[in-house]
């Protein structure tokens, strides 16, 4: 462990630089993946064979392996940022998609006819009074979908994208070399640090951004 340390701190400026990279990335495309997801969850939880042709949809991409998934996408769009980020809105599609259905077709129905009954709209009611409701479960899919994604970019940097996952591949690739282990244990260890600092920023979050009624 000291020489991970003699590595962090020689090249601490660096190692900054990469997890500002990769938490930046993962956080864009999991917003992304909410607004897709959401969308998707709005216009199928009413119809029950709607809403179960998108959760099966999304769970089949979950069931193709990473480096084939970015081996498709770097023909079409080159190495770099572009496939890492596609990689990861697709990946995190399915926790989203599954908890916006469920948080919305939890709510009671009382409430919809009560809203409506006040004279709101049918989008003024989904967005004041089912999604706020629905939201603790959304917020729940983000963070699932984010502590997958932070793995997930790891692997993407067998296209070139940006975080820390480079530092494991050229650690990796340097076996056999003094700085090999240090590499390569000190980006897992960042991932694993990185991963847990942004799921307590999400249960922040979440306590600032539930109604009271709904967190008791």
């Amino acid at each position: 462990m000291d020489s991970v340390w003699d590595y962090f701190t020689g090249h601490r400026r660096q190692l900054l630089f990469d997890s500002y990279q990769h938490v930046s990335a993962v956080v864009q495309s999991v917003i992304l993946a909410t607004i897709i997801a959401v969308a998707i969850g709005v216009l199928t939880y009413r119809n029950a064979t709607a809403s179960s042709l998108a959760n099966s949809l999304s769970s089949a991409i979950l069931t193709i392996p990473s480096f084939a998934l970015l081996g498709l996408l770097i023909p079409i769009f080159h190495l770099g940022v572009t496939p890492s980020v596609i990689a990861l809105v697709l990946y995190s599609l399915l926790p989203i998609i599954r908890n916006t259905i469920v948080g919305l077709t939890a709510v009671d129905p009382a409430l919809v006819d009560a809203a409506r009954g006040t004279g709101m709209s049918r989008w003024q009611t989904l967005w004041r009074v089912e999604m706020r409701l629905a939201w603790p479960s959304v917020l729940s899919g983000m963070r699932v979908s984010s502590q997958m994604a932070m793995g997930i970019l790891a692997i993407a940097a067998y296209a070139k994208g940006p975080g820390l996952g480079n530092l494991i591949f050229s650690g990796l690739a340097r076996i056999g070399s003094p700085t090999a282990i240090p590499m390569a244990l000190t980006g897992t260890i960042l991932i694993v640090v990185l991963a847990l600092v942004l799921d307590a920023i999400y249960q922040v979050i979440g306590r600032f951004t539930t109604s009271k009624g709904l967190a008791a």
